[in-house]
């Protein structure tokens, strides 16, 4: 017993000095924001829906302390750990996504979920972090001797992914996957005629998107021509962030969630904007950009391909996933259905993201001098 323990301070103590801190509490506090305003929206939410009236209080609670856990577990990995743990998440998670369009149930005219052990799981979710590890690998073995087609693997592997996702439908995480895609791509070396090609290829799929699926038309439509359809949604957030000001009305005291049907998930940041005010919203804008951009940051003169592309993948998924959300919020982007991430209620997309995050901590630790891996 007394001789393990001088290796575990070892390993715990080069995390702890290699770890990106201040990142690692920037993402505390977003979990800390999600659990507070979960506290606020989730019980008028479960009112509505007829549920214990803490249902998604206690849930999310619940699945906090094993967010946390997975993300410090998994900064905890070497490079080649992350790698590993990343392919098998794909091929299992990627397993699941086929099998919503079978066994899972309809929800909101989507197929995104299961059931499993009584638990409601979306394996989509799991699979953008390992899909954004996973072609790294191939774009970064395309650059090695040995005649690996990383890129065509890559690409095949994207294609699947968007695939499945445009079948349940998730048009929002489709495009999402897609971003992680390109900008790898990009920085991996991708040939100017092959964005030019790509950027054509993007408007046929959005406009083909566009005609072929129904909710897709009527978001579009409605971002497009609000007279067209029913905003009230969209309307009622706009009207929280006039009714919070600058300061907010204070922690629980917004009357918005017990009328926005997502008040808990989707459209929290407007629970945010009445109650904790315009400066709050701003601060948690500013949380999440200090994230992305200090993540890229600390890989741009990165050495290794494989860690700068993983980082640029797993980082451009979180930050796409924040704009969107915030986006949709503020009518400066047709809804989507995505959550604001580490805020809005979901077990999924929570476990998910520490995951994702928990990797990137993993390939960003540094020394002074030197990378540091225990």
């Amino acid at each position: 017993m007394s001789a393990a323990m001088p290796a575990l301070n070892s390993v715990l103590g080069r995390w702890w000095w290699t770890v990106d801190r201040w990142v690692l509490a920037a993402l505390i506090v977003l979990l800390a924001i999600g659990a507070l305003l979960t506290m606020s929206a989730g019980p008028a939410s479960a009112g509505r829906m007829r549920i214990d009236v803490f249902h998604f209080v206690q849930a999310q609670l619940t699945y906090l302390p094993l967010a946390l856990a997975i993300l410090l577990s998994v900064s905890l990995l070497t490079p080649v750990t992350v790698r590993r743990l990343a392919v098998v998440a794909f091929g299992l998670f990627i397993g699941l996504t086929a099998l919503t369009l079978i066994f899972g149930p309809e929800i909101k005219g989507a197929q995104r979920w299961l059931v499993v052990f009584g638990q409601s799981l979306q394996p989509s979710e799991f699979v953008k972090p390992a899909f954004a590890v996973t072609a790294a690998w191939m774009f970064a073995e395309q650059r090695h001797e040995g005649g690996v087609p990383g890129n065509l693997i890559a690409t095949l592997l994207a294609a699947l992914v968007i695939c499945l996702l445009v079948a349940q439908p998730d048009i929002g995480n489709a495009l999402l996957v897609a971003s992680v895609w390109f900008v790898q791509f990009f920085l991996a070396g991708l040939p100017t005629v092959w964005i030019l090609a790509l950027a054509l290829l993007g408007l046929v799929g959005m406009i083909s998107a566009y005609l072929l699926v129904d909710h897709v038309a009527t978001r579009v439509n409605a971002f497009l021509d609000p007279s067209s359809a029913d905003n009230y949604q969209i309307d009622t957030a706009i009207d929280a962030f006039i009714n919070g000001g600058w300061f907010g009305r204070g922690p629980g005291e917004g009357t918005v969630k017990a009328s926005l049907p997502d008040a808990h998930s989707d459209f929290i940041l407007a629970v945010a904007g009445e109650e904790l005010g315009i400066l709050a919203c701003i601060v948690i804008v500013a949380l999440f950009a200090f994230i992305v951009l200090r993540g890229f940051l600390r890989v741009v003169q990165e050495s290794d391909l494989f860690v700068m592309l993983s980082v640029a993948g797993l980082l451009t998924a979180f930050g796409v996933q924040a704009l969107i959300n915030m986006g949709s919020t503020l009518r400066m982007v047709p809804t989507k259905g995505i959550t604001l991430p580490f805020i809005s209620y979901g077990g999924s997309s929570l476990l998910a993201l520490a995951f994702g995050m928990g990797m990137v901590l993993a390939l960003t630790r540094v020394s002074a001098h030197r990378r540091v891996w225990p």
